[in-house]
């Protein structure tokens, strides 16, 4: 039998009347098979038999697209996770930079020279309280600064109607945690002095500049942690409310020191009693596993204003002594109900006095709170279960 032209010069018609089922053109170029030998006029039986046997084609091209079609969800999980983790290498590799040029503690050392130095040259210091702390208050502070800017310009170009304008008195203003000063430039400095327990801890600098008075301020330097907010607070209200800028700092730097702090201290009081303990950097979440003599206690405190020092969110779950040894066992935790093959119910029992002592004080005190109450709260909340 021969492959030959039909009366429409059409070769494929011939070859579809031998297998109607198979589209003849479209095969010939999946299987790559040449056109000079698809179209000369030769016995079947000398056609390569990989041209002929299109239905194992077929087959294996219809498994490939199920393959593919099966693996597209897959492969754009594995897409997303690659591109999260080349993410975190990516901050991974800028922190590494940033810390070997200790550009930070450049930035700090210097400030704190620049501060300390106005402190020597200053005047007099002047205490604001309660409403003598407005935003008419700093307005006049920047009006000062671009002033003084003014003149130094003047005098340093020649004019020597500069020399008939007196400098300004180098005046600081103390507002709660905050001194604030007229640094060169055009620059309000903002020194922040953080306490613990009415002891001094870390000191902190922002310097605000604008290129006129009636322009906006703008955070030039910095050395506020990185994993606090300020740029989103500087978007918030700088632009609007500078003051509200200057103070919602401020209490979020003294925030983040008392919970800081805090964890010091449990760590310094209660270490050998803390079987683990986690931490972020903003020290707004906290979880930590206390090895009690009678349970197992799983606290976890979340604090979703930066600005707190008390957690807004608690909770304590505790497990007793045979639970608790069962879960580092990594025994069965049994049926759906929750109970092991000894019938051992291993449901934690939630402790709410615990938590509420979290909301109302401090966490070393609160700590100590619970370590004292958790048996006999453990005895109320399910008195079958710790028997």
């Amino acid at each position: 039998m021969y492959i030959t032209k039909d009366s429409n010069n059409n070769p494929s018609q011939r070859w579809n009347s031998i297998y109607p089922q198979r589209l003849w053109a479209s095969k010939c170029y999946l299987v790559s098979t040449p056109t000079w030998a698809a179209l000369s006029p030769r016995p079947v039986s000398c056609i390569p038999r990989h041209f002929v046997e299109m239905p194992q084609v077929d087959e294996v091209l219809d498994r490939s697209e199920e393959e593919v079609k099966c693996s597209q969800p897959e492969d754009l999980l594995l897409a997303t996770t690659r591109t999260r983790f080349s993410n975190v290498f990516k901050r991974h590799g800028e922190l590494t930079e940033r810390l070997s040029r200790d550009s930070d503690k450049t930035i700090f050392e210097r400030l704190q020279r620049e501060f300390e130095a106005f402190r020597a040259s200053q005047i007099q210091e002047v205490h604001l309280d309660g409403e003598e702390w407005n935003d008419g208050l700093l307005a006049t502070i920047r009006e000062r600064v671009h002033l003084e800017s003014e003149r130094k310009v003047m005098q340093d170009q020649g004019d020597t109607s500069s020399m008939l304008i007196p400098p300004l008195e180098k005046i600081a203003y103390k507002v709660g945690n905050k001194r604030i000063c007229c640094l060169d430039g055009s620059r309000i400095g903002i020194l922040y002095e953080t306490s613990f327990a009415g002891e001094p801890c870390e000191v902190f600098h922002c310097i605000l500049e604008s290129k006129s008075f009636l322009e906006k301020m703008t955070v030039v330097e910095h050395t506020v942690p990185f994993c606090l907010p300020i740029r989103e607070a500087e978007n918030d209200y700088l632009s609007t409310n500078a003051m509200k800028f200057i103070d919602y700092v401020g209490d979020l730097l003294q925030a983040y020191v008392d919970r800081k702090e805090q964890i010091r201290l449990l760590k310094e009081l209660y270490g050998n009693q803390i079987a683990e303990l986690y931490f972020s950097l903003q020290y707004h979440l906290v979880e930590f596993v206390l090895s009690h003599l009678d349970c197992k206690v799983v606290a976890s405190l979340r604090y979703d204003d930066l600005t707190s020092t008390l957690p807004s969110r608690v909770c304590v779950l505790a497990w007793t002594v045979h639970q608790s040894k069962y879960l580092r066992s990594g025994a069965p935790l049994g049926d759906k109900n929750g109970t092991n093959s000894v019938g051992t119910q291993l449901v934690p029992v939630r402790l709410p006095h615990c938590e509420a002592a979290f909301r109302a004080l401090s966490l070393p005190e609160a700590f100590a709170e619970m370590v004292l109450n958790v048996s006999k709260g453990l005895q109320e909340e399910s008195p079958g279960l710790s028997a």
